[in-house]
């Protein structure tokens, strides 16, 4: 029999921005990670993978 297992991990990085306010900020880093200058990595790993059979 055949399986479809899943594994999904959670990557947190913090990120200083300067801007006018929390919304002005969110779519600044948003921006920058869309155009790969905010990179997430292995280094940046908590906790555990999720790993479930569909």
């Amino acid at each position: 029999m055949k399986y479809t297992i899943v594994i999904e991990e959670i990557l947190q990085k913090e990120v200083a921005v300067e801007a006018k306010d929390a919304d002005d900020a969110i779519s600044k880093v948003r921006a920058l990670y869309r155009k790969g200058e905010i990179v997430l990595d292995a280094g940046d790993f908590i906790g555990e993978p999720t790993i479930i059979c569909k």
